[in-house]
């Protein structure tokens, strides 16, 4: 890689090259006493000459060993280390608040078979007892590439415990998937962010309802709000509640630039949007279907009451891939 002052002020700047970057500005120095002692000094020429070929060499390599690991190193941070998980209740009142829960349920036993950790952000029940919203961090490895295409609209087909006359109902609950990465791939503007502190609205403990541990955020642009309240300290909360933020203005805009380019969007799984009708869980027939690879499994009691998500997941990466890949390539 070619040389630039630009380049090497990040690298004396980033702490995984700010040793290397040292060593290379000696080698610089080294390199102008030797071209000036090749320009002074006719007996010594021919020996600087060789030592300035040598120089040259170990610059070179140095420069583009720094700049693989800053590229590395950019790379890990935009890659999720976790996710937050937003399930909310829609169609179909008590009965879509009960499978909003379930599936929220179905994706924390999932996590737990792969040794993912997950955290309550932030929870709002109905009377019924099921989740009008559900929102949970989920931290592991590879848990982004496993719950990407999770985000839609799932449907259940059953007849509600409520339901005397035995009739089959149908009930919806949003499911949105949003990274979580080291670094933000947007600039925010922490001006545009209001805060807000509260008492935590949980049931019992020391804590609630004495100290002001609950944390909301707005950012007044996109009017978009997030709670976080889980946490023991109002500092926990205020970080998760701005991880939160960030990974859901992030989306915003992945939307936004997804729609510019609404043409390559249609040759890939699902749009990211919660709105999209994904997946059909029918009772009675034991059947769970994904409309978008048109494939169905008869398992329910395995996928959504245990989190055995492993080949759902797995056949749509699958057919990701052969999308992504259509000559095999």
């Amino acid at each position: 890689m070619e040389f630039s002052e630009e380049k090497l002020k990040e690298f004396k700047e980033h702490h995984k090259t700010q040793f290397l970057a040292g060593q290379y500005e000696d080698y610089r120095q080294k390199l102008i006493e030797a071209e000036d002692l090749a320009t002074t000094d006719p007996e010594m020429a021919e020996l600087a000459k060789e030592e300035i070929e040598t120089l040259k060499i170990q610059l070179d390599k140095m420069f583009n060993e720094m700049d693989s690991i800053i590229e590395s190193s950019r790379e890990e941070d935009a890659k999720p280390y976790g996710v937050i998980l937003e399930v909310r209740a829609g169609a179909g009142g008590d009965e879509a608040a009960l499978f909003a829960e379930e599936l929220a349920q179905m994706y924390i036993l999932y996590a737990g078979l792969k040794g993912w950790s997950v955290s309550v952000s932030n929870e709002s029940r109905s009377a019924s007892g099921g989740y009008k919203e559900g929102v949970f961090e989920i931290l592991g490895d590879q848990v982004y590439d496993a719950l990407r295409y999770e985000t839609g609209v799932h449907r259940v087909q059953r007849i509600p415990v409520t339901e005397k006359s035995g009739r089959i109902h149908t009930s919806t609950a949003s499911v949105a998937i949003l990274p979580l990465r080291k670094k933000p791939t947007i600039e925010i503007n922490m001006g545009d962010i209001d805060m807000e502190f509260s008492r935590s609205g949980g049931a019992g403990g020391q804590n609630v309802n004495k100290v002001e541990t609950a944390v909301r955020l707005v950012h007044r642009p996109t009017n978009i709000d997030v709670r976080c309240e889980s946490g023991r300290s109002q500092l926990k909360n205020r970080e998760m509640a701005m991880a939160m933020l960030i990974a859901k203005l992030e989306s915003l805009h992945e939307e936004e630039e997804a729609k510019k380019h609404a043409d390559v969007r249609k040759n890939q799984i699902g749009t990211g949007d919660r709105s999209e009708k994904i997946r059909t869980y029918n009772f009675p027939q034991n059947r769970i279907t994904d409309h978008r690879i048109k494939k169905s499994w008869h398992d329910i009691e395995g996928i959504l009451k245990n989190g055995q998500l492993d080949e759902v997941v797995e056949a749509i990466e699958a057919e990701s891939r052969a999308i992504a890949e259509p000559d095999g390539l």
